[in-house]
């Protein structure tokens, strides 16, 4: 069975909703680390993507394999690209970690797919 990282995101993002109703202040600190880390600085936003990615496959995680492949897609990626981002993260992580960067090229390809279907046709 393949996963649907859209439909993994989405349930995150729900239950994160949550979170945030919970635990406000904690999740403001957490996204005020997250835009800091994700700041242009030394490294731009794509090289800091890709870096997530290959923890995201390293550390095992669904979540954040789905979030960091749709941002992947929206900054223009190229399959290429993460392709070398998943080979390096393999190699670091080993075996479940190429399962995961398997995992990771299918949520890419789905995310990308969608960007394809949800773009207005040209004239």
């Amino acid at each position: 069975m393949q996963k649907d990282y859209a439909d993994i995101c989405k349930h995150i993002s729900n239950n994160l909703g949550q979170l945030r109703k919970g635990i406000p202040e904690t999740m403001r600190a957490f996204s005020a680390m997250a835009q800091a880390a994700t700041r242009n600085g030394a490294l731009d936003a794509r090289t800091k993507e890709l870096i997530a990615l290959a923890l995201g496959v390293a550390a095992h995680c669904d979540g954040c394999i789905g979030f960091h492949a749709e941002a992947l897609v929206k900054l223009g990626v190229s399959r290429k690209e993460l392709e070398e981002t998943l080979g390096l993260a393999v190699y670091m992580g080993g075996g479940p970690s190429l399962m995961y960067a398997a995992d990771a090229l299918g949520a890419y390809d789905q995310f990308q797919e969608r960007a394809v279907v949800s773009e207005p046709a040209m004239d």
